[in-house]
Formats: C-alpha cells, structure tokens, sequence
C-alpha cells in the first residue's frame, strides 16, 4: 500500500502528460507514436486519469476525439502543472536543457518577415525544442490559445502577464507614385495629405491620423474616409502599391518598396507615432527553459532587425 501511495504523484503526471499530448496529437495512435509508446497504453493512461479524476474527459467516435467539458478545463490546468513540474525539474537540474514544443503567437508582418531570422537562430541553438509559429495580430488568451508567449505590437493593458519592452516600431506615410497628382509638386505639409485616397490599418487608425514634425513636435490631425480599411499589413502594403491610396506602414516593412520606386516616402519630415512592441508571456513562479531561452534570444537580437 505504501509503495503505491509514493509512486502516485509521478504516476499523476505522467497521466496528465499522456492525456495533453492525446489533446494536441489529435488522436491516441498519434500521441502513441510521439511518445514512443503502443495505443492500448495510451488508452489504459487516459482511462486511468479519467477514473482517478472521476469524470470524463473525451467523447471517442471511429472519425475524432473530443474534448467535454469537464476536458476543457482540465487540458488548461493540466497544461499549467505539467510545465510548472517541468520548471521545477529544470530549475533542481540548474535551469536544464531546453526541450518540448514552445507555441509562440507573432503578428504576421513580424512572423512572415522581421523575426525568421531570431526563430531559426533558437532552433538551431536548442535542436530539442520544437516550436508552434502562429501567426495573430491579436492579444492573446494564453489559456484558451496553449500559448507559452507571444509578440504584441501595441500598449498593454493586462496585469497578469509579464511585458518585456523590445522596441519601438518607426512608421512613415507612403505611397504609389501613381497616386501624385501629375503636374504638381510632392506635398510638403502633412495638411496637404487631407486631398489624398486613403487607406487604413483598422488596428490602429481608421478615420484620423495624427502626424508629428519631427524637428520641432507640430502636430496635424489628418481627417480620412478610407476607400479600404484591413487589418493586414501586407494586404495595405499591396493596395498601395497598386496605387489605391496612401497609408501609414513600419519603417521596416516599406524600405525595400521605396528604395525600388515602388513606393515614396510622403513628407519625410513627419512621421506617425511609433508603436511600442513587447515580448509578452503569463506570469509564474518558474519558467521552462524553452521559454527562458526564447526570452533571452529575442532580446539581445531584436534590435539587429531594424
């Protein structure tokens, strides 16, 4: 009796762990075969922790599993304990070596683009970690998304998570040449942008755009009726292009297309304010190596991106 009560808590875990990567696998033989391990085992862990727990946690057809109810809540908590456990191991062994799935939410200009580099700097760094690229402009629910962290243009507002301050991203008014009035001399004043087509980032400014001079702070407000609002930067980069409008994008983003003449650079002495960018993740006691690693990398090689 006693031998059993002492392997219990080990014996816990490994069930948890068994019915997450069924969750995530998507099916018992593909969480076996991840694990290294047969179905019937697999099976037997899942109907162990189901009775232990007394509930049930997947509905089983021929075609898909699913998660009840009871499922939901318990794929989150047990999420949270298997990575706090693997914390703790890690941080009894001197802080471990990285290993397992990171799932990282980027917005997709970042993710497409500016942060490839940093991501395959870390896979090829720590070859046992494997990791989830997920491409969001939105604030993420770190539950409801199985997210270990995220990179999130724009303030914060939640208590809860940890906001690492990377940077600040520069953007400038451009556009198509197609869009100047022929004859007539670049504006020169942000207010002479007002008889423009517009478009517009709905995440960030829809029917007004402030622009600031950069040598002495004048602020003009400019008033826009957008004749197309996304909240894709590439796809506003594109309609541009294509001479539809002008529109507010990332330094970064439109370098290339200006210096090619696909894009110009309006009233360069004027720029929309900056948006502040962070590395994001929830706050814990402990974090697993993966996600330390990932924090460590992104801020020393951030800045070289811009």
């Amino acid at each position: 009796m006693s031998t059993s009560s002492s392997s219990a808590p080990a014996d816990r875990i490994e069930l948890m762990n068994t019915f997450v990567r069924i969750v995530e696998a998507g099916s018992l033989s593909a969480a076996a075969t991840q694990m290294r391990t047969s179905q019937p085992t697999v099976s037997r862990r899942l109907q162990a922790l189901e009775k232990q727990l007394g509930i049930r946690l997947l509905r089983r057809s021929t075609h898909a599993l699913k998660l009840t109810e009871d499922g939901e809540r318990c794929f989150a908590r047990a999420r949270e304990l298997i990575a706090d456990w693997q914390a703790f191991e890690a941080d009894m062994r001197g802080d471990g070596e990285p290993e397992g799935t990171l799932r990282v939410m980027v917005p997709h200009a970042f993710g497409q683009q500016l942060l490839v580099k940093p991501l395959a700097d870390y896979v090829r760094q720590y070859p046992n970690v494997n990791v989830d690229w997920l491409l969001n402009d939105r604030q993420p629910d770190f539950i409801a998304d199985g997210v270990d962290c995220a990179i999130h243009v724009g303030e914060i507002d939640d208590p809860g998570v940890v906001a690492i301050r990377l940077a600040e991203v520069p953007r400038i008014v451009a556009a198509s040449p197609s869009v100047m009035p022929k004859g007539k001399r670049p504006p020169r004043h942000a207010s002479e942008l007002a008889s423009l087509p517009w478009l517009a980032l709905r995440t960030y400014y829809r029917t007004e755009l402030v622009l600031t001079r950069t040598h002495d702070g004048e602020q003009c407000r400019i008033p826009m009726d957008p004749r197309i609002c996304t909240d894709s930067l590439y796809a506003l980069r594109s309609a541009a292009i294509m001479g539809l409008g002008a529109f507010v994008g990332s330094t970064w983003l439109l370098r290339e297309d200006i210096d090619a003449g696909r894009l110009v650079h309006l009233v360069p002495e004027w720029h929309a304010a900056p948006l502040p960018c962070y590395l994001i993740y929830p706050y814990a006691r402990l974090y697993s190596p993966k996600l330390k690693r990932f924090v460590q990398l992104i801020r020393k090689g951030w800045h070289d991106e811009f």
